[in-house]
């Protein structure tokens, strides 16, 4: 079983956010329910030997759980470096991002060496994206998935001020899983269905879960 860290991804404030800085970890898990996270589990537990992508900081437990059912786990750390202030200016017409800028952030922060990945637990990464990147992510994510690969997203149907909490999402044997502040950062878009099946037009279909904490979940295929 493989695992590799490749970069950060989850809450600080911004102007503490740096490339090399190690996200920390604070505070309790709160246990909350997951239809969705039961759903993937569900498949993990029926398939064999699956390529799985976990966005958020580097979570030993996650690492643990997932390739004791047999899976490699590859993690990629993205949202700090993000919300640096040179992603937080929205496009525009003096040219920024330019393609170079964005192929940039994503080498040095979604580089998988040509790997692709059968199932992708994107948890709330989307919500805190900068405008500028959200779409490129999108397509990049899309462009590293096998043919049947599922993506497991949460989404914000409301904000929660200026400095919610980003939490690290830790998996259970079961459908609960265990959330932990990670930093604090703006929620920067909420989400209706509609908005969510626009953004991933090009993938194959999405299948919504319902949800009670303002938070809806989604299963993306490809």
């Amino acid at each position: 079983m493989a695992f590799e860290s490749l970069r950060n991804l989850f809450n600080k404030p911004p102007a503490a956010s740096r490339p090399s800085d190690r996200m920390t970890l604070v505070g309790p898990r709160i246990p909350r329910h997951s239809s969705g996270w039961g759903a993937i589990l569900k498949h993990l537990k029926e398939s064999e030997s699956l390529r799985v992508l976990d966005i958020g900081p580097t979570s030993p437990s996650n690492v643990n759980f997932l390739t004791g059912l047999g899976h490699s786990i590859y993690m990629a750390d993205v949202v700090s470096e993000a919300n640096r202030d040179e992603w937080a200016k929205p496009p525009g017409d003096d040219g920024f991002p330019s393609k170079t800028d964005l192929d940039s952030f994503f080498e040095r922060n979604m580089d998988f060496n040509g790997r692709a990945f059968d199932v992708v637990l994107l948890w709330t990464t989307l919500d805190y994206l900068p405008e500028s990147l959200l779409e490129p992510m999108i397509a990049r994510l899309r462009a590293s998935l096998q043919p049947k690969a599922r993506v497991l997203a949460f989404f914000h149907t409301r904000t929660a001020g200026p400095e919610s909490i980003f939490y690290r999402c830790h998996v259970t044997d079961g459908d609960i899983i265990e959330m932990q502040e990670a930093e604090r950062l703006p929620v920067r878009q909420v989400y209706t269905n509609r908005k969510i099946e626009k953004l991933f037009s090009a993938y194959g279909g999405c299948k919504f879960f319902l949800a009670k904490d303002n938070v809806s979940e989604v299963i993306i295929s490809r």
